[in-house]
C-alpha cells in the first residue's frame, strides 16, 4: 500500500514559456487506481523515482506563445502533477467550460465514462433483459457502467464495500440490487440469491476472491470485461484462486482486458453519447474532490482505502 512518506512536494522555479510554447496552470487533477501500476512497472509508461507523476489533469492556459492557444483557454492532457508547466501544445484538447463543469472532463466526460461505456458495449455486449453484475460498483467506472447497464435493458447488481455505497447505488445510480462484500458471509451464495437466473455480463474492476465468486455464477456465453484489478495491486506475493479455465471452457466464456488508450479513436463520439445521455437525464455522477495541489497523495492513497465515492478528483486552488 503506498504511504505518505512515499511522497515529497517539491518547490521549484517558475517555468516559462517559449515560443511555439504554453503555460498551463493545474486546476483538476484525475487520481486513479491505474497509477498504482506505473509505479511497480505494470503500466507503461513507469513512474520514475524522483520525478513528478502523472495523469489527466485540467488546465488553464495562462500564458500563450503558441497561435492554437489563447489566454483563457481550458485544455484536458496527461500532464504532471505540478502546479504550472509548460507544453508545446502536442495532445492538448480544447475542452469547453459552458458545455459542462470542467471536473466532469475527468470523470463522466472524462476516461471514467469512456471506459465504462466503451468496455461494456464493446466486450460485455448487454441485451435487454440479462443480469449483470458490477464489482467496484460506487466507483467512477461502476457507478456509470451500471447506469448504462440498465439502459440497456438489464438488471444490474453492484458490489461494495459499505451499506451507505448499497443505498447509494440503489437510489443514485438506478442499481437494482447490491451487495456489501465486507459484511456478506459468502459472496457466491449471496450473488446467487440476487441473481436466481444467473449472470450474464460481469463488469470486473477489482479481480481476486469477488470476481471469483462471480464467475462461479455466469451463465452459458458470459461476457466479462475486466477494467481493473484493484485488489491485488498492492500486493505482496502473488495471489493463487480457483483454476477458471474449466469454468471458461464449459460456460463458453469470454473475458477480455480493457484499457481506454487502446479506443482513442473512438473519444468524440462516446463522449457526445455521454454528454446526450447526461442532458437527457439518463445518467448522474458522483465526484469527491479534495482541494488542495497538497491533498493528492491522500487522494491517490484513499482509492484503495474506499474513500471515495465515484471520481476522485484533487481542486488546485
Amino acid at each position: 500500500m503506498p504511504l505518505l512518506s512515499n511522497f515529497n512536494i517539491e518547490v521549484e522555479l517558475m517555468p516559462v514559456s517559449a515560443q511555439g510554447e504554453v503555460l498551463l496552470k493545474s486546476v483538476y487533477v484525475s487520481v486513479d487506481p491505474y497509477l498504482r501500476g506505473k509505479m511497480n512497472g505494470t503500466h507503461p509508461p513507469i513512474f520514475e523515482l524522483n520525478e513528478p507523476a502523472a495523469s489527466k489533469i485540467i488546465a488553464e492556459v495562462v500564458e500563450s506563445n503558441n497561435e492554437s492557444f489563447k489566454k483563457g483557454d481550458y485544455v484536458s492532457a496527461y500532464l504532471k502533477w505540478q502546479e504550472y508547466q509548460v507544453s508545446d501544445g502536442t495532445a492538448l484538447q480544447k475542452i469547453d467550460s459552458n458545455t459542462a463543469p470542467l471536473s466532469n472532463y475527468l470523470g463522466v466526460l472524462g476516461i471514467t465514462g469512456l471506459s465504462a461505456y466503451i468496455a461494456l458495449m464493446d466486450i460485455g455486449k448487454p441485451k435487454k433483459g440479462e443480469t449483470m453484475v458490477v464489482s467496484g460498483a460506487a466507483g467512477a467506472v461502476g457507478t456509470i457502467a451500471g447506469q448504462i447497464g440498465k439502459i440497456m435493458g438489464c438488471k444490474v447488481v453492484g458490489i461494495v464495500g459499505t451499506d451507505e455505497k448499497i443505498a447509494l447505488l440503489k437510489t443514485k445510480f438506478g442499481y437494482d440490487e447490491a451487495i456489501n462484500y465486507k459484511t456478506a458471509p459468502d459472496i457466491k451464495a449471496a450473488i446467487a440469491e440476487l441473481c436466481p437466473e444467473g449472470v450474464d455480463i460481469y463488469f470486473d474492476n477489482v479481480g481476486g476472491t469477488i470476481s471469483d465468486s462471480v464467475i462461479a455464477n455466469m451463465n452459458n456465453y458470459g461476457r466479462i470485461p475486466v477494467c481493473g484489478t484493484i485488489s491485488n495491486y498492492n500486493d505482496i506475493e502473488e495471489q493463487t484462486g480457483p483454476r477458471l479455465l474449466p469454468i471458461v471452457v464449459y460456460k463458453f466464456l469470454t473475458i477480455q482486458g480493457f484499457l481506454i488508450g487502446d479506443h482513442a479513436a473512438r473519444f468524440p463520439g462516446v463522449t457526445a453519447q455521454l454528454a446526450a445521455w447526461l442532458k437527457e437525464g439518463k445518467i448522474t455522477h458522483s465526484e469527491t474532490i479534495l482541494e488542495g495541489f497538497d491533498k493528492l497523495p491522500a487522494a491517490f492513497i484513499g482509492l484503495f482505502e474506499g474513500t471515495n465515492e465515484g471520481k476522485m478528483i484533487v481542486k488546485i486552488n
